[in-house]
């Protein structure tokens, strides 16, 4: 494990990645003997400095493929603040390091959920409704060369977020079997089905209900959960216009600036 210090360096080498928009080496490359708890600790110690407002949070690694590539067996999980909210009528400035965008089916919980013991069944009853969603992930890691420490201590390598205007109950539609399909300026760059995501969405959540109690986390009503991409991610390109389309679910679209800013995170 790391010491506060080097925690601290860490997270500060991160953030300064992240305004700066200059990808760092991975810190599994810097610190080896980092570990899952050292990640976890890095990513609140930035989440805390952003004093923002935290909407809800997303879960990554939750296809086999990738937790296989990673080596590990259960998922990561990230924070999404309010700051990390985007707008599809606007389009979006570049001002990130090496983004992609994935497509999910958003939860939208309507009362709080259980810690410890969380099951599929309590996720049905507690949630309100299902949305569709975009996450815009990014890597303050050079060329996403990433370890599982890593991608946790960022964020779950998370940047940003959609929701489309659709809300349905999520007893109005079978959750494993939500078709998804990624244009980006019109042409289809990818296709999935929600059971990509450990063969149930409503599995991701509960997952994440029982992890951040270990951290003493509850989720709550009004929060916002992203469990995992239906599709394999796509890189982004000034000017880039993605739209999702869902079977029972809508759409959702996510528009960016033909030009790089230069300006940083706040």
């Amino acid at each position: 494990m790391l010491s506060a210090d080097q925690r601290a360096e860490a997270a500060a080498r991160l953030s300064a990645a992240e305004r700066d928009r200059a990808p760092i080496p991975p810190l599994t490359a810097v610190w080896p003997e980092i570990d899952v708890v050292d990640a976890y600790e890095i990513q609140l110690l930035n989440i805390r400095r952003r004093e923002r407002p935290v909407l809800g949070h997303k879960v990554g690694l939750s296809s086999l493929v990738m937790q296989q590539m990673m080596g590990v067996d259960e998922p990561d999980y990230g924070h999404l603040l309010d700051d990390m909210a985007l707008d599809e009528g606007q389009s979006v400035p570049l001002r990130y390091c090496q983004p992609r965008v994935e497509v999910e089916v958003g939860f939208v919980l309507g009362d709080d959920l259980p810690g410890e013991g969380c099951t599929e069944d309590d996720v049905l009853r507690a949630t309100s409704a299902l949305a569709p969603a975009i996450e815009l992930i990014d890597s303050r890691i050079a060329d996403w060369k990433i370890g599982l420490a890593d991608t946790i201590a960022d964020n779950a390598s998370s940047a940003g977020f959609v929701l489309g205007a659709a809300r349905v109950p999520p007893g109005a539609l079978d959750i494993r079997k939500i078709e998804a399909t990624l244009r980006r300026n019109g042409e289809v760059v990818a296709e999935g089905r929600s059971d990509a995501v450990l063969g149930n969405p409503v599995t991701a959540v509960a997952w994440l209900a029982r992890k951040v109690a270990d951290f003493g986390v509850r989720l709550r009503a009004g929060n916002i959960v992203l469990p995992g991409s239906c599709t394999r991610a796509i890189d982004v390109r000034p000017g880039d216009r993605f739209q999702a389309d869902f079977t029972g679910l809508g759409r959702v679209s996510l528009n960016f600036a033909s030009i790089t800013s230069g300006e940083g995170l706040s």
